[in-house]
């Protein structure tokens, strides 16, 4: 069993009838195809031929084309929101949960790596091509960026980071990190990226801890805070 298959058995809700089982198991393999080949790639006929269905039986459960590629952004965000955002909100609020969200981002990235990421593919196929799909990906890729800022400020309000932090600022070097680890990881293939990701994190995190504060104590609590966070996502 792959790793994508484990995921899925585990979020598929139970007792399903057999019209949703059916359903539920197209949007499975069409996640699984269009985080190889992209949402672009999604083919009905390619998707029927995985089913060993025919393409008017997969149109049966789906309107269209685009249908079919919207549902499979929102599984994708709802697979994100369960491995990712809802185990690390059990974290204590500030500077602990957003070391969770972190840790958990970049396993969910060395899990992709074999496959990839419909958030970072979904932005280079439509990043100049309006419509719904473009629409879905910006507003679920937003809503990630939200949780992240809110997290950023429980941070400073808690003392843990400076009260003057530019949050938009340090949502982007996160996400530069990640976009960094994905390249690095999935095109170059250069060992040791998720560690440079990780180190690299512990050094924006101490650039934003409160002025005066003991930078070595700091930087050991931060790096010990991170271990355990990803001890945890793993």
């Amino acid at each position: 069993m792959t790793e994508t298959s484990k995921v899925t058995t585990a979020a598929r809700p139970k007792f399903l009838r057999k019209g949703e089982q059916t359903r539920a198991a197209i949007l499975d393999v069409a996640l699984e195809l269009a985080s190889r080949d992209g949402l672009e790639g999604l083919t009905i006929g390619l998707l029927a031929e995985k089913m060993k269905m025919s393409k008017s039986g997969v149109f049966a459960h789906f309107g269209s084309r685009e249908d079919l590629q919207i549902e499979v952004v929102r599984l994708y965000h709802t697979r994100f929101e369960q491995d990712v955002f809802y185990p690390s909100i059990k974290e204590p609020r500030g500077l602990p949960r957003l070391e969770a969200m972190f840790a958990r981002w970049v396993k969910q990235v060395t899990v992709e790596i074999a496959l990839g990421c419909i958030y970072i593919s979904g932005a280079v196929e439509y990043d100049d091509r309006p419509g719904a799909i473009r629409d879905h990906l910006v507003a679920m890729v937003q809503a990630w960026r939200d949780a992240l800022e809110r997290c950023i400020k429980q941070a400073m309000e808690a003392g843990h980071m400076r009260p003057d932090i530019d949050v938009s600022q340090m949502v982007y070097e996160m996400y530069g990190l990640i976009l960094a680890l994905h390249h690095d990881a999935r095109f170059l293939h250069i060992p040791g990226s998720v560690e440079r990701a990780e180190a690299s994190f512990r050094r924006l995190i101490e650039s934003y801890r409160p002025q005066g504060s003991d930078s070595a104590a700091a930087a050991g609590s931060t790096a010990k805070n991170s271990k355990s966070a990803a001890k945890k996502a793993a």
